[in-house]
């Protein structure tokens, strides 16, 4: 609650007086009866009168303080159900933990009217149960507005309860009240910044603590080193269903990695994003989740519709390489997904682009594993390499657009600007260099792995 009431020693001491020690039995925020005035001062004329009516509003303001004080537990009741009646989100915190709130608003009376009566004592202590107080509802979510409101709905109180002691006891002392009742609300408006300054320090100490949580725990699970203990946890902190299908997007290339990622995603994706220095991770929740009685071709055929629409619909700089992997099923599969999608990336040009696992398997199993891709690129393409470079390259060249013309020469002709001619006489040569029959299925096959191992393993 607002710690309502600054000491008035600090305008004291700028005006042209000063008090003496204080007797036994007094606090020491209390003036003596008779100002002791300093050789050294200004006349005393308007000066001493003003000193006079600050001397006698403070007194007027201790009376009343302690009127207040003596009554602090009714105080204390009345506030909290001002409080209760008043806003809402106190009113479920009270509902939740009546005594704590009571136990709070307490304290925070009790030091707010004590700093009437012994400023120099009470003043810290004030501030820092204010900050507490902060702290304690920024991690208890309570909003920042209701906390405020609760504040000033509280030295909006003791300000009455001031004016009202003072109203029965001397009326005539009313008019003294005046004078401190700017330092009173300077005082409530301090506070308020205090517990605004504590509150928001703690929102980004809590932002920062549940980032670090939640990119460990995607860390975690896409490593592949969570707990299954674990993953219920994951699930609730994420935001994510702990069974789903979800699917793996992973860039490499210029630019990617640090604090940003650089893969726009389409508006309709759920995605949570990992960015390390090297590269980023993309955990997408696909929203063709499993159905409650799975027929497998038709799920598949949702799930592929989406992967290819997810592939078409990503923004990619130049340059910069994605892989996106298969669709797996459930949070605790998100390690393997990932390696499907570095598969992907891995069957991914040098110059950029986009690769879906799904549509590139045979370029996927040759970078599978990349000790074997060579062995079979100089198996079937190795006679190549006696040739001069460029003829070498002509005829690679040509064995490419022909399987990619689906086997035409006359189509892979017009891509190369030549004759067909030409392309089936370049395409017999190559039969005589490797020994290898471009009719025989089972040659076409390798000669095609040969061709993506050579590109992809830059060999």
């Amino acid at each position: 609650m607002p710690h309502v009431i600054r000491s008035r020693v600090r305008a004291l001491h700028a005006s042209p007086v000063t008090y003496a020690t204080p007797s036994a039995g007094t606090s020491p925020g209390t003036p003596s009866a008779s100002p002791v005035h300093s050789a050294d001062r200004a006349p005393a004329g308007p000066r001493r009168a003003r000193s006079l009516v600050d001397a006698e509003a403070v007194a007027v303001l201790h009376r009343a303080a302690q009127a207040l004080m003596d009554d602090l537990a009714g105080l204390t009741h009345r506030l909290v159900a001002v409080l209760r009646e008043e806003e809402p989100a106190y009113r479920a915190a009270i509902d939740a933990d009546a005594a704590e709130i009571w136990q709070e608003v307490n304290r925070s009376l009790r030091l707010s009217v004590g700093s009437l009566i012994r400023p120099r004592e009470s003043r810290e202590a004030a501030c820092r149960l204010s900050w507490r107080i902060g702290e304690c509802r920024a991690e208890q979510g309570l909003p920042l507005d209701a906390l405020l409101h609760a504040f000033r709905l509280g030295g909006a109180m003791v300000w009455q309860g001031l004016v009202d002691e003072t109203t029965r006891r001397q009326p005539e002392d009313i008019r003294l009240l005046v004078h401190v009742a700017a330092d009173v609300w300077s005082f409530v408006d301090e506070h308020c910044g205090l517990v605004a300054d504590a509150y928001r320090e703690t929102e980004r100490r809590l932002a920062w603590r549940r980032e670090n949580q939640q990119r460990l725990a995607v860390a975690a699970l896409l490593d592949g080193t969570a707990r299954i203990a674990d993953i219920p946890d994951s699930a609730a902190m994420l935001g994510l269903p702990e069974i789903g299908r979800y699917v793996v997007v992973t860039a490499s290339g210029a630019g990617v990695g640090g604090t940003a990622g650089a893969v726009g995603l389409p508006p309709w994706t759920r995605a949570l994003r990992h960015v390390t220095r090297d590269g980023e991770h993309i955990v997408v929740l696909l929203a063709s989740g499993p159905p409650e009685e799975p027929v497998p071709d038709e799920d598949t055929c949702r799930a592929d519709r989406e992967l290819a629409l997810l592939a078409d619909e990503l923004t990619v700089p130049p340059g910069v390489r994605v892989g996106i992997g298969s669709a797996v099923t459930g949070l605790a599969a998100l390690g393997e997904a990932r390696g499907l999608a570095e598969t992907a990336l891995r069957a991914c040009p040098r110059d950029g682009g986009v690769v879906l696992l799904d549509e590139h398997l045979p370029a996927a199993l040759v970078v599978s594993s990349s000790r074997l891709g060579a062995a079979l690129a100089d198996r079937v393409l190795g006679a190549l390499d006696r040739l001069d470079p460029a003829d070498r390259d002509l005829l690679i060249d040509t064995l490419r657009t022909w399987l990619d013309a689906d086997g035409s020469a006359q189509r892979a002709g017009t891509r190369l600007y030549c004759h067909r001619n030409t392309v089936l006489n370049r395409l017999r040569r190559f039969e005589q260099l490797t020994g290898r029959s471009l009719a025989r299925p089972s040659d076409v096959v390798e000669i095609s792995l040969a061709l993506a191992a050579r590109r992809l393993l830059d060999l």
